[in-house]
């Protein structure tokens, strides 16, 4: 049966607006194409910009770009080391991704913290306090090390397991022969000493050993029972981070995150520090300082209860050296130096200490700290007056005769160019910290 005139003009114009939707897709696929490839190229460059590489990809990722780091401030942190609701892993970590520098301080467990050494027992170490409260534990820290630590993190044994076997294990030089079973706790220890590649299993192993169960422990030298397990923990640590940043990928970066959000329990935000992962990444090992709290073992005279008395100048050198990169040197004479002046000499001796009060304006606590120990290890006499409203320029303002010397010495310190003077009652200086201040 032949088609009609009418069937075969509606079977035309079926046709063609086939053919027209074919166009019209066909069109909008292309479309589609050029904006992703536009998109590609415009992420390829952003990366190319970040540096390239698994750091570029991240930074991009991430939305950085080469200002991003400017607004990244130094972070201490306190880590804790749990197993089985005790933590015998105390340390106070810091990482500043401008300067790519980096600290660990061991604070041994026995630290005394009470009033008394004399009548001292178990419930004046500063293992105790952790079993009244992280944020009881943070403020005997900060007591104990002048650093106005306000972060903490609480790593569980289950974390180092699980995040050492996501990177394959890690190679490490037991220092030690170690053979030890705590039925009670689950904990069998059993390691040769020398370099190998250890699994979570036994990298949970290195860290927890204090001794042997002969009761033989490391040597004195390596620094005894727990001296000798803070010291290990560290190197470890160490061994870890350099590892995992070599064998670092996306993928793999992400895995921690998650490992972290699992294991971890801590009041930052894993929001915020994601924004430094990128520049860990580029974090060279040999930055990394580490050190234990100085002080001594020793036992209390009416309870026999071991503790360890911090040494309290010699701490102070200590986390003036790890955290703010301030090393002591001697004279000829052997006398401790400071800013190229002898500690020692009738100068010094003569010169009374200046009063300086610090108010902060710049909404970081971080920068408060840095300042206030900047200014004491530069041997000012600095009283925290605490917050004020935000104020952009930080400013210092002297209300006696200060030299010109000194002058010139609190605008290095603090990058101020110039200093207000005032009659107002006060200290002899007050040092208002603006938001411009950087760490």
């Amino acid at each position: 049966m032949k088609e009609t005139a009418k069937e075969k003009n509606i079977k035309g114009k079926k046709v063609k607006e086939t053919k027209k939707k074919k166009h019209v897709f066909r069109n909008i696929v292309l479309v589609l194409l050029l904006i992703i490839l536009i998109a590609i190229g415009i992420f390829a460059y952003k990366v190319h910009k970040n540096g390239g590489g698994i750091q570029g990809v991240l930074k991009t990722s991430l939305g950085h770009d080469e200002e991003t780091i400017n607004t990244l401030d130094k972070i201490y942190c306190l880590v804790l080391g749990q197993s089985q609701n005790l933590t015998d892993t105390i340390m106070v970590a810091s990482y500043d991704p401008k300067t790519q520098e980096a600290a660990l301080l061991s604070i041994p467990r026995d630290t005394f913290i009470g009033t008394d050494k004399n009548y001292a027992s178990g419930y004046d170490k500063i293992n105790a306090v952790y079993q009244t409260g992280v944020d009881n534990l943070l403020e005997d820290v900060r007591e104990i090390t002048g650093i106005n630590v306000q972060y903490y993190l609480k790593v569980d044994t289950e974390a180092l397991k699980t995040l050492v076997d996501e990177i394959g294990g890690v190679y490490f030089n037991v220092p030690i022969d170690m053979h030890y079973t705590d039925r009670k706790q689950g904990l069998y220890i059993d390691l040769e000493a020398g370099e190998q590649l250890l699994d979570g299993d036994k990298a949970e192993q290195v860290v927890r050993f204090r001794h042997n169960s002969d009761g033989s422990t490391y040597p004195s030298e390596y620094g005894g029972e727990d001296l000798g397990r803070m010291r290990t923990q560290r190197d470890f640590l160490k061994a870890l981070l350099e590892q995992s940043i070599q064998n670092m990928d996306v993928n793999m970066v992400f895995d921690f995150l998650d490992i972290a959000e699992q294991y971890v329990e801590t009041n930052l935000d894993f929001t915020a520090i994601k924004d430094y992962v990128p520049y860990v990444l580029d974090f060279n090992i040999d930055n990394l300082k580490t050190s234990t709290l100085p002080g001594v073992p020793e036992q209390a005279a009416y309870t026999g209860t071991w503790i360890y008395t911090v040494d309290e100048e010699e701490a102070i050198e200590t986390i003036d050296e790890l955290f703010y990169g301030k090393e002591p040197v001697s004279d000829e004479d052997g006398n401790t130096v400071e800013d190229g002046n002898s500690v020692d000499s009738e100068e010094n001796l003569d010169t009374p200490s200046i009063d300086v009060e610090v108010i902060n304006g710049s909404g970081n606590v971080n920068k408060a700290n840095e300042v206030i120990q900047e200014l004491r290890a530069a041997g000012y006499e600095v009283e925290d007056k605490g917050n004020t409203s935000i104020t952009n320029n930080t400013t210092i303002i002297k209300r006696e005769d200060v030299g010109t010397e000194e002058e010139t010495k609190l605008k290095d310190i603090l990058g101020v160019d110039k200093i207000l003077s005032s009659e107002a009652k006060g200290q002899e200086i007050t040092v208002i910290i603006g938001t411009d201040y950087i760490i």
